[in-house]
């Protein structure tokens, strides 16, 4: 009963802190801006992402020619297509995010917890697939399972569970010491509902702000697949498969690389900066001083 407050004091205190930290405010602004972009944008632009131009063939950005961030080398308007790319991004960000979280949450939530024989097998398991290269599992995902766009974000997600994993095991181990779980163990709660009464939502906190800095992970990561071209494959496209195309056609038309790779770079730059701003706002030991203790 008397967690209830003191929780809700918690929260209330963190987003106080967060919306005076200017630069994660700024970059939560700009990331509310971009995912209006993506989600609005393509309604808003004359051309669609594969309505080709043959008159306008690589033609650099104009407000005259109707293409305002030029076209690529097909003829398609680019401004179009980064929009339409972003949703991929930004979706293979979210979703691959969440699997991640899930997996390793539970995952690491479990381990922690039961400890013993049972933590050791299962984070011997983690400490094989860490060391086996992030690529060669990806790659041996997606030709199994083939390169439909959900078995990307399946596969990428997958693979960065690990971290989590154990990120969240330390924290179970620190929190079943504590006196609540003591009691609830000699009350007789069963070990699953601990875990979910007890365990899971006292890891909130770490839990937002490692999904925070893993989207970004993620979509780089994305980007790193595409730009190989095992990641998103036409007639779909991503601000990964754009950065790669422009790379092709950097000498003849630099603009196909600049505006993916700055869209892409302030997108990444903005989740590092809310992330560090969730990290220092959600920080418990910021409560502790505040409270002289």
């Amino acid at each position: 009963m008397s967690t209830t407050p003191v929780a809700v004091t918690h929260w209330r205190a963190a987003l106080a802190r967060l919306a005076e930290n200017r630069a994660a405010m700024a970059a939560a602004v700009v990331l509310v801006l971009v995912c209006l972009a993506v989600l609005v944008g393509p309604w808003l632009v004359s051309a669609t992402s594969q309505a080709v131009d043959w008159d306008q063939i690589s033609t650099p950005p104009s407000l005259h020619n109707g293409h305002l961030l030029g076209t690529d080398a097909n003829g398609r308007d680019l401004l179009a297509r980064m929009l339409m790319g972003g949703r991929i991004s930004l979706a293979v960000g979210l979703l691959a995010t969440l699997v991640s979280v899930l997996i390793g949450v539970i995952y690491g939530a479990t381990a922690g917890y039961l400890g013993g024989r049972v933590d050791q097998l299962m984070m011997r398991a983690v400490d094989v697939l860490y060391a086996l290269p992030f690529l060669f599992l990806v790659i041996l995902l997606t030709v199994y399972f083939g390169r439909h766009i959900m078995l990307i974000f399946l596969a990428i997600g997958a693979i960065n569970w690990l971290d989590m994993s154990r990120i969240v095991r330390g924290q179970a181990m620190s929190l079943k010491r504590q006196e609540f779980v003591l009691a609830a163990q000699a009350t007789g709660v069963s070990s699953a509902g601990i875990l979910l009464r007890h365990i899971l939502p006292n890891l909130t906190g770490i839990v937002v702000v490692y999904a925070t800095l893993t989207v970004p992970q993620v979509i780089l990561a994305e980007s790193f697949l595409s730009f190989l071209g095992l990641g998103v494959q036409e007639p779909l496209t991503s601000w990964g498969s754009l950065i790669s195309e422009g790379a092709r056609e950097m000498e003849n038309a630099p603009w196909m690389l600049v505006y993916p790779g700055l869209v892409l770079g302030l997108t990444l730059l903005c989740l590092n900066f809310l992330g560090d701003g969730l990290r220092d706002a959600l920080d418990p030991m910021r409560d502790d001083r505040r409270d002289g203790t």
